[in-house]
């Protein structure tokens, strides 16, 4: 009897014990998660940080090759054509 009795105790023991485990890796699992969702914002702000950044950049240099740039003449008519075309096409669906 004694014997069960000591069974009873170590499986009592080892079940405290995983329940202990479970629930400090679920307070990790949880705050990981908080982590991650954290980090995932963050890099959607940088992502649109450096969208906005090379938009202006590309205004800038279409603004520079306009401004008297002869290098660049061929690239900034292309571009402004481009440009006028994705207007036209904006107006088209507008009218839509």
């Amino acid at each position: 009897m004694n014997t069960i009795s000591n069974v009873v105790n170590l499986i009592d023991n080892k079940l405290k014990i995983l329940l202990e485990n479970y629930n400090f890796l679920k307070e990790e699992s949880e705050l990981l998660y908080h982590k991650i969702a954290i980090l995932e914002n963050q890099i959607a702000k940088e992502k649109q940080l450096f969208n906005e950044i090379e938009k202006k950049y590309q205004t800038l240099k279409i603004a520079k090759t306009i401004e008297g740039s002869k290098e660049d003449k061929r690239e900034t008519k292309l571009k402004i054509n481009a440009l006028i075309r994705e207007v036209d096409a904006c107006i088209q669906q507008l009218s839509e």
